[in-house]
């Protein structure tokens, strides 16, 4: 079953190791996506984020330029086995010649600190997707989990005591619904729709998904969020959300983090189990359709997931699927027909 995966980190992990002195390249790694794993779990389609977290660096737009270059010289390195995607025609091409496709996304659109001509920079540099926010407010919008909101608010919790701290709502069910898309951030949306870059609300609040949904007249896309109503963290989609973003058009990927898959005592650990993804897939056809639904496993940027430790483990996934009563051509969309219609749709 041919697999498209909609968000990975891997690039900033060998980036890290680079910066380290490690010569691990995309070839093959300790990770959990390289070439012989992607091969074995039968990738068509990966999309690489180049992440930074602007809580480490005081040079973003330098970090993604250079992680840019990383994933340029991993690919022309490793040419006959995986290829840059820039279209959707590109995809088909890839696939008739027998090689993987890699398409590149930016996870976090601070890197742009606010100067709107960097998107086109972006997208010449092959950039198709961008992830307007991770989890600290930037220029253009909120993130439904900000870290340093949290540490401040926990901080005075902390102060007032265990029995009021006991009583409030934990943070990660804490959904902003007040702050969304700045003015500035207005202007990246319009300007990516206009460009033909995908704009991806994964990490944004829910004031900035209706933001986006509200002044763009393009599909958008989820890549690596869940159902809320199946696991309560603020990162996965409401249900109405879920029906929005499909009555557009877009697409959603199942995240595999354990956390945001299934909630789990306090102090217990949370492996992660392929049966809760199967969970928010029922759910998610059942709110939204069969149509919206895609993989963005998020491998490595996640810690680990017990029963898919790494993509070669992707055909476990496609195996659970179709012994939960899926048909055979529903669990083909959700591993890659759904994503594939979505970007031709799309227009990349």
């Amino acid at each position: 079953m041919k697999i498209a995966d909609m968000h990975c980190d891997t690039i900033l992990e060998l980036y890290k190791k680079r910066k380290a002195g490690s010569r691990e390249g995309l070839a093959e790694n300790g990770g959990h996506v390289d070439l012989g794993k992607l091969e074995a779990g039968d990738c068509l389609v990966q999309n690489f984020a180049l992440f930074v977290n602007l809580g480490e660096t005081e040079h973003p737009w330098e970090d993604v330029l250079e992680m840019a270059n990383l994933y340029n010289r991993e690919l022309e390195l490793n040419r006959g086995r995986i290829a840059p995607v820039f279209s959707y025609g590109d995809i088909e091409r890839n696939r008739k010649e027998g090689k993987m496709s890699a398409l590149l996304t930016v996870e976090e659109g601070g890197v742009c600190e606010g100067k709107l001509e960097r998107l086109e920079h972006l997208y010449r540099l092959g950039v198709r997707m961008m992830t307007l926010t991770w989890n600290y407010p930037n220029e253009i919008g909120y993130p439904a989990l900000d870290i340093r909101r949290r540490e401040r608010e926990d901080g005075i919790k902390g102060r007032q005591g265990r029995e009021e701290a006991g009583r409030s709502i934990p943070f990660h069910r804490r959904a902003d619904m007040t702050r969304g898309l700045t003015e500035k951030g207005r202007e990246f949306v319009a300007e990516m729709e206009r460009l033909g870059m995908i704009i991806d609300v994964s990490h944004l609040s829910d004031a900035g998904f209706y933001d986006v949904l509200h002044m763009t007249k393009r599909p958008f896309a989820a890549s690596h969020s869940n159902a809320r109503a199946v696991s309560p963290w603020v990162r996965n989609l409401t249900d109405d959300m879920i029906r929005k973003l499909s009555e557009r058009g877009g697409i959603m990927g199942m995240n595999f983090c354990p956390d945001f898959l299934e909630e789990v005592a306090e102090g217990e650990a949370n492996p992660g189990s392929i049966e809760a993804i199967v969970r928010h897939v029922r759910h998610i056809i059942k709110v939204g359709g069969i149509e919206c639904i895609g993989l963005g496993s998020d491998f490595d940027g996640i810690e680990g997931h017990r029963e898919l430790p790494d993509f070669s483990y992707m055909p476990r996934l496609a195996e659970a699927l179709a012994k939960s009563g899926l048909k055979e051509g529903e669990v083909e969309k959700i591993c890659s027909g759904n994503v594939l219609r979505f970007y031709k749709e799309f227009e990349l």
